[in-house]
């Protein structure tokens, strides 16, 4: 058996281990980079926040039941300031979107277990993303949680 070594100069052997370990620091910060920055969910038609909230088990009326221009706040009370923290569980956050005009898409929530009625998604879209959504009971004392349902969150 024949057995042939080669050896190889030291630079030459750091630039590769540096470049292996440059490789690796890359893909790494690569991957975390996209398990924690969730991607925009693009929403350019009510036909397709539809099939979102669809996609999320959702039974919905057939289209918007209002639609309303807003502008996210430049300064946020308390209440704002708790909204952006249900919007963070989400993956969401309006941090960014201050002083932003935004569209409100409502839709009639119609497969809500313990509140048949006044149940509704609002879906905030700016530049065709969704930045914001949540489920809403507008029943006076009504509840506000995040646009999952309850046992897909879990």
């Amino acid at each position: 058996m024949y057995v042939k070594t080669v050896k190889i100069k030291s630079a030459l052997k750091a630039l590769l281990t540096a470049l292996i370990v440059a490789a690796v620091i890359f893909a790494a910060v690569y991957a975390v980079n996209r398990l924690v920055k969730p991607r925009a969910i693009k929403l350019c038609s009510e036909d397709e926040m539809l099939d979102f909230l669809h996609g999320l088990g959702w039974e919905t009326s057939d289209c918007a039941i209002n639609v309303r221009d807003v502008t996210v706040p430049s300064e946020w009370n308390e209440v704002y300031t708790r909204y952006n923290e249900l919007q963070k569980q989400q993956g969401f956050d309006l941090t960014k979107y201050k002083g932003s005009s935004a569209t409100v898409y409502s839709f009639k929530i119609l497969n809500y277990e313990s509140h048949p009625e006044n149940i509704v998604a609002n879906l905030l879209i700016c530049d065709d993303k969704l930045i914001a959504a949540d489920v809403s009971c507008t029943e006076l004392g009504g509840f506000m949680q995040g646009v999952r349902r309850a046992e897909e969150s879990d």
